[in-house]
């Protein structure tokens, strides 16, 4: 046995629980050794000074497998297929049904998409919190899952609090019961983690210090990928449907399209973590995506109900989307590159600005995004399974078909804030109606003194 001093007395194995090739009578006189030490006090075992792991990397417990969730009606009528063909066939049917619902839920308005959106960041967290869950049920870890939604209740909490100060204030002001909530969410959510917090030191089990730590640190990663994306989702959505859909869709294609181009013409792999994604499949679904985010925006920017900003409408109680569309959407006049006049035969077109900034969009969403995927394929890896969940015939779960739109979320909200978005009129108005009145008095004066020194208003004008 290789040995190891532990505070320099007690000869102790080193990589106890990583020696895979250790028979049982190797591993009998490790523990022999470790035993010997603890009852000489060198070592605490209890505390996890010495992780004392016996299993190898085969013995790690694993997810269960999942069920086969596809509908009989589809087994019976792909019955005759074989495995590759049947699969196609499903997610192929599956793909269809859902872009249907994902049509649907848009006609239905802005409301009904960022409950959808809610609605996924939940079953994800779910997902990846189950998968926690069961590789380390047989631990009994006391409150994991209680206080892995607490969690996910008070960030929502602390990041909706502000949209809802942010772009409902009207309708806050009006109902006294919620200006609490409104006013001191901040430090009502800092109480309500606090509290969480005190509840997760006071769960700590001997013998499971360490694994708890580790449940904990799962936990809150979980919740920066899925809450904190999905708030920047429904962010990008306020800005103006068309910032919603372009992106989502671009994804959406480049997944359709790279697995087509793979499907019938993959040769070549890609990535050692996807051992099914294939050169042609990634070179196919980025050309793909690119024309049809061009396309598809070209379409979108001609209907106000996509390119205006969504605002809550307190007299209605509904959401609008009516407005003048902004330069980004107004035809403007381009000049075709000398290159492409002789194989087009025009000198100029027609086009939306917002094309332009839809090819950085469905170009993130082609290169950067799959590695969101990639990134969920290592971790599928490490804990031996092929999918989050069952949810989807064909597909997996939830979190498999997102993975690579979390990474998109990101991009869009910081291409926004950088390259497009100014001071909103709406929300700076609405931020001015809460101030007392000595405060926006005050705000006039220095507003009406601006506009005098800059010749907008004259100087004899009286308030």
């Amino acid at each position: 046995l290789q040995i190891l001093p532990i505070r320099g007395v007690c000869p102790v194995p080193r990589d106890i629980g990583g020696q895979a090739g250790w028979g049982s009578e190797q591993l009998g006189v490790a523990v022999g050794v470790l035993v010997h030490c603890r009852e000489l006090g060198e070592v605490d075992l209890d505390e996890g000074l010495v992780d004392l792991d016996l299993r190898n990397d085969s013995d790690t417990p694993d997810v269960p497998p999942p069920t086969d969730s596809t509908p009989e009606i589809l087994k019976r009528a792909l019955s005759g297929l074989s495995a590759r063909w049947k699969n196609w066939w499903i997610r192929g049917i599956l793909s269809l049904a859902m872009i249907s619902m994902f049509f649907l839920i848009i006609y239905m308005g802005s409301f009904m998409l960022m409950l959808l959106v809610l609605g996924i960041q939940v079953k994800c967290f779910h997902e990846i919190i189950t998968i926690g869950y069961r590789v380390y049920h047989s631990y009994d870890l006391p409150w994991f899952r209680s206080l892995s939604w607490y969690f996910l209740l008070c960030v929502n909490y602390f990041f909706y609090g502000e949209t809802v100060a942010d772009y409902f204030g009207t309708f806050v002001q009006r109902r006294e019961q919620l200006q609490f909530l409104i006013r001191y969410h901040r430090f009502i959510s800092f109480a309500l983690y606090l509290a969480g917090f005190c509840m997760f030191v006071l769960s700590l089990v001997k013998k499971h210090y360490r694994l708890q730590f580790y449940m904990f640190a799962w936990t809150h990663v979980t919740l920066l990928i899925t809450v904190t994306q999905s708030h920047l989702v429904i962010q990008n959505l306020f800005e103006g449907m068309i910032w919603f859909l372009v992106p989502i869709s671009s994804v959406i294609c480049n997944d359709i399209a790279a697995y087509i181009f793979g499907f019938f013409f993959g040769r070549t792999p890609l990535i050692k973590l996807s051992p099914k994604k294939t050169w042609e499949g990634f070179i196919g679904g980025g050309v793909s995506t690119v024309l049809f985010g061009f396309v598809f925006s070209y379409f979108l920017a001609q209907y106000q109900y996509f390119v205006c900003p969504v605002e809550y409408n307190s007299e209605t109680n509904r959401f609008v989307t009516e407005c003048e569309p902004s330069e980004l959407f107004q035809l403007k006049k381009y000049s075709v590159p000398l290159l492409l006049q002789a194989v087009l035969g025009w000198e100029t077109v027609n086009m939306y600005p917002f094309q332009m900034h839809s090819i950085a969009l469905s170009t993130f969403a082609s290169l950067i995004g799959p590695f969101g995927g990639f990134f969920a394929s290592g971790f599928k890896r490490a804990f031996k399974i092929k999918d989050f969940a069952d949810t989807i015939p064909g597909h997996g779960g939830i979190m498999d078909r997102f993975d690579c739109q979390y990474l998109m979320a990101t991009f869009v909200h910081v291409y926004i804030t950088s390259f497009i978005r100014g001071p909103n009129p709406s929300k700076v108005l609405k931020q001015l109606l809460v101030l007392q009145p000595e405060q926006q008095l005050n705000v006039y004066r220095t507003l009406k003194s601006h506009l005098v020194e800059k010749g907008i208003l004259q100087p004899s004008l009286r308030g």
